[in-house]
């Protein structure tokens, strides 16, 4: 048995425009929630990620909403053979596949409330989303789980390289980067070295996939476009942990902080994306929140609880 049908899962193909490697398509993973209910969740996952928190569903599920994920082209169950794992030229073409997720979460499936979730580069993806289509009622609520708002690297590096290398990538988009990911991140959470948490190393390798200098780009000129401040009509709850550490090999002090991302750039963004943002610091969070330890995670659930409950009740 697969893992969505054990975990109660259905999943849909979307398909999608051709792109610069061909054919792309998304999936749309959906549980409903035990009654009927018209209000629903849509999670974003981030960068060499895809969907597998089921205990994120039994969350939204215990609440009576609808729970929908979406693993993005080139992502996760969505990856086809000819492409390049989690490479993307441009961070709105992944508006395509939100665009069909939704019109079928809101038209065909007939949710009158939505939620949009991202965590990490689906942060990033979700707040830009919100900025340029939320305004028309299609979201309700956004929810950021610590959020790509900023490359984690010194501020010479981001002022004087990264501009540099986002030129180049414009360029020559396929053009390897000499850095990729560390492998401490992967390790603090996976059951098979320091978490307790189990997923595909096929889609969510230990030192992730190979980056090039045109994905380096769309997240950059992305960054930029969230950092100029944004126009997020809709309640916004941004959450990130109370510390970060330096990415790198495995340690100890990762199994409760933020080894990914700087979680000041976090913090010093999230007042500009929208009209209505409330900020929560988690401590002792890890990157993915609500991968923490047991009572970690259960403050961020108990957070969103409140936010959406907040949301639903104004």
């Amino acid at each position: 048995m697969s893992w969505d049908k054990k975990h109660g899962f259905s999943t849909q193909k979307l398909a999608l425009n051709v792109e610069y490697q061909g054919q792309a398509e998304a999936t749309l993973i959906e549980r409903k929630a035990g009654t009927s209910t018209k209000k629903a969740v849509l999670y974003i996952h981030g960068f060499v990620d895809y969907f597998f928190q089921d205990h994120l569903a039994d969350w939204a599920n215990n609440l009576n909403f609808n729970f929908y994920a979406i693993d993005l082209r080139k992502y996760g169950r969505s990856l086809l053979p000819h492409q390049s794992p989690n490479m993307v030229r441009d961070i709105r073409d992944y508006f395509e596949e939100l665009e069909i997720a939704i019109d079928i979460i809101r038209n065909k499936n007939d949710n009158e409330f939505l939620a949009l979730i991202g965590h990490s580069t689906g942060g990033l993806i979700s707040s830009l989303y919100a900025h340029f289509h939320g305004n028309d009622d299609t979201i309700d609520a956004l929810i950021l789980n610590s959020p790509f708002f900023d490359f984690n690297k010194p501020r010479w590096f981001k002022n004087a390289i990264l501009p540099l290398v986002a030129k180049v990538g414009l360029k020559f988009p396929n053009l390897p980067s000499p850095e990729g990911l560390k492998e401490g991140y992967v390790k603090s959470i996976h059951k098979d070295h320091n978490g307790e948490w189990e997923f595909s190393f096929d889609h969510k390798p230990v030192l992730g996939f190979k980056i090039n200098f045109g994905w380096i780009a769309a997240i950059y000129y992305a960054q930029k476009s969230l950092q100029s401040g944004l126009d997020i009509e809709c309640p916004t709850l941004v959450m990130y942990s109370s510390k970060s550490v330096t990415p790198g090999n495995y340690h100890s002090s990762m199994l409760t902080a933020d080894s990914v991302l700087d979680v000041a750039d976090i913090e010093k963004y999230a007042d500009g994306i929208g009209k209505n943002v409330k900020k929560i610091e988690i401590k002792d969070g890890v990157h993915d929140l609500i991968l923490s330890k047991k009572n970690v995670r259960e403050n961020v659930f108990s957070e969103m609880t409140i936010f959406i409950n907040e949301v639903l009740n104004s």
